[in-house]
């Protein structure tokens, strides 16, 4: 097992280097940049998602102000809506951005960078990558992290289930839930939860904005933990919908498989209980593919499944990071964000694997080629 965990993380280099590589060859021919966003704010038609600059807005401004006099046609066929700017001014956003080096020097000084795990700084907002995105990972981490949870413990032995009722009336009606279930878009879902119970047309139980109440800090420590769930009772049951369905069908598709081979037959012969036939034999073979589809479940949820569902829900967690941050060109964000979230990603799926191993040991994967 050594020698195949060594190959998947030597694996892991150019995988990275190749997502990283085609996302920056990506934003190389995209129109507009940071530096198109700066001059569209100067010229007053900037409708970016947080149309600000912080930190360094006034001195943009100065520079602007102080030269745009004299001129700046040369640089208008580089920039769109450059006209009547300072050249040196666009210069100067150049070598702030390091757009004043070869793309391939860039790529490879991002690279160096990103090994040593430094991120730089954000473009248009006054802090560090690194601060930035542990200052929102609380909401990701539980919208996440609770949701695959919940979702699992419920939908497994659901699944497990309707697997050993297939065909009867108890099957029949949960699927009808399930297909309903999976077919309502999340954030749908979402808005009818905030008019029924978050002070729309009737009831007002839930709150809609954060993680904790403004008094959360003032709580003792059992009233943190109900405020706490208080406020992501809503999120969590609009996320978990979808979720729910497919696990629980997934659950049960696989025990149908398992529990209709020869091997399960066999073990009744031989006088086993149906629940020994279940758990000690069809289980552990029929949770492989159960486990095969977590780390997918499980980074979805985490990261890109959310970016909906907070923004209804007014939580400021990655997903909405990373669409800000897109919309905005904020690039060091863009790349620090999709290079952390490659590499769990793919840590996540290593560490599936390990499991495998562990549920069924008759899996080798020293004896695969990767």
């Amino acid at each position: 097992m050594g020698a195949y965990i060594t190959r998947r993380l030597l694996l892991m280099i150019p995988t990275i280097i190749g997502i990283m590589a085609i996302s920056f060859l990506v934003i190389q021919f995209a129109p507009g940049g940071p530096i198109e966003r700066i001059i569209a704010q100067l010229q007053g038609t900037d409708v970016s998602a947080t149309a600000r600059i912080s930190g360094g807005g006034g001195d943009f401004q100065g520079v602007a102000d102080g030269g745009s006099a004299g001129g700046g046609s040369d640089v208008t066929s580089n920039y769109r809506g450059a006209q009547g700017l300072d050249p040196e001014f666009i210069r100067q956003l150049e070598v702030q951005f390091g757009f004043d080096k070869p793309a391939l020097e860039r790529f490879g000084l991002m690279l160096w960078n990103y090994i040593r795990f430094d991120f730089g700084e954000s473009y248009f907002r006054d802090i560090s990558v690194v601060d930035l995105i542990i200052e929102k990972l609380p909401v990701s981490i539980s919208l996440g992290l609770w949701m695959t949870l919940i979702s699992y413990l419920i939908s497994i032995p659901l699944g497990v289930r309707k697997a050993m009722k297939d065909g009867s009336r108890f099957d029949v009606w949960t699927s009808g839930v399930i297909v309903v279930g999976y077919a309502i878009p999340g954030f749908l879902f979402a808005i009818l939860l905030i008019v029924l119970f978050a002070g729309g047309s009737f009831l007002d139980w839930f709150p809609l904005r954060g993680l904790t109440s403004d008094n959360w800090a003032s709580l003792p420590w059992y009233e943190k933990i109900v405020d706490y769930f208080w406020h992501l009772a809503l999120p969590l049951t609009a996320m978990a919908l979808s979720a729910f369905a497919t696990t629980t069908l997934l659950t049960k598709n696989s025990f149908l498989d398992e529990i209709r081979k020869q091997y399960v037959m066999t073990a009744r012969a031989k006088g086993l209980t149906e629940r020994s036939v279940l758990y000690r034999h069809v289980f552990r073979n029929a949770m492989l593919i159960v486990i095969a589809g977590f780390p997918g479940a499980f980074i979805s949820s985490f990261f890109a499944g959310s970016l909906l569902i907070e923004t209804i829900f007014s939580l400021d967690g990655l997903g909405l990071l990373g669409f800000e941050s897109v919309i905005n060109r904020d690039y060091p964000v863009v790349f620090a964000t999709l290079y952390i979230f490659s590499l769990m990603g793919l840590l996540v799926n290593l560490a599936s694997d390990i499991t495998y191993t562990v549920i069924d040991p008759r899996i080798d994967f020293e004896t695969r080629e990767v």
